[in-house]
């Protein structure tokens, strides 16, 4: 499975996820349609399935002229009809989506909102985590509660720390200031923000990034209990 990172909007990032054997492709969290039509042009890929974390534009923008031009099918959680246009396949907490060759554990991850979700491709150790988990960071409570992003953040953070996280935004830098400020002699997040000043100097992408050094340097991963996790994403929504 080959994971291709386009930039959408301002900072968004969304994947296309390709099987090589077949050519068949999934699209996650397409916030506008041209950067997907214009990589997907002249290539021979079948853009088979759109995958949406949760409804917000930023993520959802793209769905319907990617549907209509490649008869793509529209998947996302089962109480978010409302709000996601179109969708074709349901999906809902501790499912096991399978499609094609494509194989994903669906983790209902509320708190940024409450019908927010996550692809785990766990045979490919790979996580599409939205605007749940950030390099560095986390979203912002715009419907849930703190209990409930924690208790998301805790879903995310049992898998095997060889998981590859891919989020929905490019935040990482403004992440690191915040991490750094409140977790100043950790010496692996120093570390890390060296080399994620080098990507950005380089014009790279600082995603994927891995679980394992996230639950190191990701100060909300290293929260122990909500009390804690709520002061710091109030703190943090005020940087």
């Amino acid at each position: 499975m080959k994971i291709e990172i386009i930039k959408c909007l301002q900072d968004n990032y969304t994947y296309l996820i390709i099987d090589e054997t077949n050519k068949n492709a999934c699209v996650v969290d397409p916030g506008e349609s041209g950067p997907i039509i214009n990589f997907l042009k002249n290539k021979d890929i079948n853009l088979r399935y759109i995958l949406n974390t949760h409804h917000h534009h930023d993520h959802i923008g793209g769905n319907l002229e990617l549907k209509k031009k490649y008869g793509s099918k529209i998947v996302a959680f089962k109480d978010d009809n409302d709000r996601i246009p179109e969708i074709d396949i349901f999906v809902q907490d501790n499912q096991i989506w399978k499609a094609d060759n494509f194989e994903a554990k669906i983790y209902h991850t509320p708190g940024h909102t409450n019908g927010h979700i996550t692809f785990h491709f766990f045979n490919e150790k790979k996580i599409f985590t939205g605007d749940t988990l950030f390099s560095l960071g986390c979203g912002r409570i715009f419907e849930g509660t703190f209990e409930q992003m924690f208790n998301s953040l805790s879903k995310i953070k049992k898998l095997p720390k060889e998981t590859e996280i891919y989020c929905g935004h490019e935040y990482t830098l403004q992440n690191s200031n915040f991490c750094i400020k409140h977790d100043s002699k950790n010496s692996k997040l120093k570390n890390k923000i060296i080399k994620i000043k080098e990507k950005i100097a380089h014009g790279l992408p600082t995603i994927p990034t891995n679980l394992g050094e996230e639950i190191e340097c990701n100060i909300f991963l290293k929260a122990q209990n909500i009390e804690t996790f709520s002061k710091l994403r109030d703190l943090k929504d005020n940087f």
